[in-house]
């Protein structure tokens, strides 16, 4: 199988929006047909905003965050600076596949909308919380350590 040229990847930004447009409709329990009819495109557009393959314009961008009740700064919120190198943030792709995995999970979905609907002071508890029970966090300070 060939590699796809470099003109044809998806841009680690648009992936990333992409993928807080796809939990927030999770969250909120929506079809991407309903977010769709409320943006005026077609399912099969959501589909290539969520998997970053077409970049969502500011005016579609501006009316997906009313119609998903967040501003337009949260589809950039948590997103890592860019390499300049690989014009990737460090460990993007791994980390983004992990969490639409996550999100995906019946579980994911679940604990992703009751998260949304804790208090914030609460959340940044579970927030710590979850970083104590990170495996992968926890393997990588324990290599640091001994290093």
């Amino acid at each position: 199988m060939k590699d796809k040229p470099a003109a044809d990847l998806a841009h680690p930004v648009d992936l990333y929006v992409g993928a807080r447009l796809r939990i927030r409709r999770k969250v909120m329990n929506l079809s991407q047909t309903q977010v769709a009819d409320a943006l005026g495109i077609t399912f099969q557009q959501i589909q290539k905003y969520e998997r970053g393959s077409n970049r969502i314009s500011a005016s579609k961008l501006y009316a997906a965050a009313d119609a998903l009740g967040r501003p337009v700064g949260w589809f950039f919120e948590g997103l890592a600076p860019i390499d300049t190198e690989t014009g990737a943030p460090p460990n993007h792709a791994s980390n983004l596949a992990s969490v639409n995995d996550f999100l995906a999970s019946r579980d994911g979905a679940e604990l992703a909308l009751r998260l949304s609907r804790i208090k914030p002071a609460h959340r940044r508890q579970i927030l710590a919380l979850a970083r104590a029970l990170d495996i992968d966090a926890a393997d990588d300070k324990a290599e640091a350590d001994s290093a």
